[in-house]
């Protein structure tokens, strides 16, 4: 037996009931009356449902007061939200939308009391942003009209919106929800039921791959958020982190972990269990990796010399990142009246001086580079993402342990020549951004592979959900498969283990079958 629910536009303009009334169930509560609904909005705790809608009302004053919101508008959504007490009250609703705490069980009964008292008609949706949906259902008389529709916080500015399907709910249903999200103004994605579904599955490395980092001590948090930022990303992972509270962040990680078998691509990381161990949880402590109030501290100015004269200089490799590394080092051997030579079919992109190698990244360390190639002064630097990262943007770059102290030192002074600033940092495969990026495009492939989502909302929800400066596909078509797998073939010849490993998807040249 299947829900009667109607595909599109089926739920628009319906009664609806918020059953929480905290910080998310008020921002669905907003944005539903906001587009026309009436909204009953529930609490277990008494009298904070109508405390909720209080404060909705003084939120409502200040989008009028800053122009946002016709003050007729403001008075006719907040005339929208009706608090009860009994959640019998909600029995006319034709959509609910649990927005309660994280715990299966209490989620199952609220959706088991819910279930007879509704309508046969009337959808269930659960906001919850890591328990399966399938679970949450399991139980229900008619757990086809079961949905997840995960909002992220804050609600009425935040667009994107995880339209989540169990393996017993009807399409139609996730249809009726992801149309319904759209006339709300938001962007809906379709995702399977999996732990963490989109956004929380696929952005693990963000943090991972820097846990990671400090635990072999290869660059302070400082330099490792530089680096991140430099690459486009809002916030480093360590001041993230420090944002959204270590032992949360920790409790998601423990929870994805173990929702997967224990799968090594999600293991927790001793560096955190044991700042969650301390007390040092981040901005809600006044301690994580930075002190506060005071944040992030301003890295050192670094001077760095002019490098010196060269006998040869020559560009090599292909593409937009070489071409942006060929125009700057014209520039800075423009004063001395000659340019560099161009090199496109070596395999490898970079600069050869004077027979040193400074060489971007494919995920070999420098020793490796150094090794393979035969030239011990060896300089690797990390990927740029963008020709338009050698604008004064930070850079990660190590040398190979067999370089002279001179190439050190000449490397360093060739970067910043070339338009970047450098940070030095441990001689590690795939440096700081190529590998957080490899293994977010990597995760997004599997995701791809298993079913989860499409490429397009996988980008989709990246950018939108935690603010990416793009999503995995987009990284992916201005890199390629063969590098992206390079960097993480590289990483599990360093590490041996079954956490870097190339997803079937990349390995299978971009095809799930």
């Amino acid at each position: 037996m299947t829900a009667s629910i109607a595909p599109g536009a089926d739920l628009v303009g319906v009664p609806i009931a918020v059953i929480g009334a905290g910080i998310m169930g008020a921002g669905i509560a907003q944005v539903a009356a906001q587009a026309g609904h009436p909204v009953l909005l529930h609490d277990a705790r008494p009298g904070a449902a109508a405390a909720a809608r209080d404060k909705l009302g003084a939120t409502f004053d200040g989008l009028v007061a800053k122009g946002k919101l016709a003050a007729e508008a403001a008075q006719a959504a907040l005339a929208r939200i009706e608090p009860i007490d009994a959640l019998d009250a909600a029995r006319d609703a034709r959509l609910v939308v649990e927005a309660i705490v994280e715990n299966l069980d209490a989620k199952r009964a609220l959706f088991r009391k819910l279930e007879g008292l509704l309508g046969d008609d009337a959808v269930l949706a659960t906001n919850t942003s890591s328990i399966s949906v399938t679970a949450i259902a399991n139980g229900l008389a008619r757990p086809q009209r079961l949905v997840g529709m995960h909002f992220f916080n804050p609600v009425p500015l935040m667009k994107l919106v995880e339209v989540v399907s169990g393996l017993q709910t009807d399409p139609a249903v996730a249809s009726s929800i992801f149309e319904l999200a759209r006339a709300w103004g938001k962007v809906p994605v379709h995702a399977k039921s999996t732990p963490g579904f989109i956004v929380n599955r696929i952005a693990r490395p963000y943090y991972a791959e820097t846990l990671a980092l400090l635990l072999e001590q290869a660059a302070t948090p400082q330099v490792l958020d530089a680096c991140l930022k430099a690459a486009g990303f809002r916030m480093g992972p360590c001041e993230l982190m420090d944002l959204i509270g270590h032992d949360t962040n920790f409790a998601v990680t423990q929870s994805v972990y173990e929702a997967n078998f224990y799968d090594k691509r999600y293991q927790p990381s001793l560096v955190q269990r044991e700042m969650v161990d301390g007390g040092l949880l981040g901005r809600k402590s006044g301690s994580g990796f930075y002190a506060y109030p005071e944040g992030v501290p301003a890295l050192p100015v670094t001077v760095h010399e002019a490098p010196a004269t060269a006998r040869e200089v020559v560009v090599h490799g292909d593409g937009a990142i070489a071409d942006a590394l060929e125009a700057a080092a014209a520039r800075a051997l423009a004063p001395e009246g000659w340019g560099p030579a161009r090199e496109r079919a070596s395999g490898w992109t970079g600069l050869a001086i004077d027979g040193a190698r400074l060489v971007m990244t494919d995920g070999r360390p420098a020793h490796r580079i150094a090794r393979e190639s035969g030239v011990e002064d060896a300089v690797v630097f990390d990927r740029l993402l963008q020709p338009a990262a050698l604008a004064g943007s930070a850079l990660a770059f190590a040398a190979a342990p067999q370089a002279s102290a001179a190439w050190r030192t000449q490397a360093r002074a060739w970067l910043a020549a070339l338009g970047c600033a450098p940070l030095a940092v441990a001689d590690t495969p795939g440096l700081v951004v190529a590998r957080t990026v490899a293994m977010l495009v990597n995760e997004a492939a599997d995701a791809v592979q298993q079913g989860v989502c499409t490429p397009e909302a996988a980008d989709a929800a990246m950018k939108l959900g935690v603010n990416y400066p793009a999503g995995p596909f987009e990284w992916l078509a201005g890199w390629s498969i063969e590098g992206v797998a390079g960097v993480i073939d590289a990483l599990d010849a360093c590490y041996r283990g079954e956490r870097y490993r190339v997803s079937p998807w990349l390995q299978r040249g971009g095809h799930a079958r």
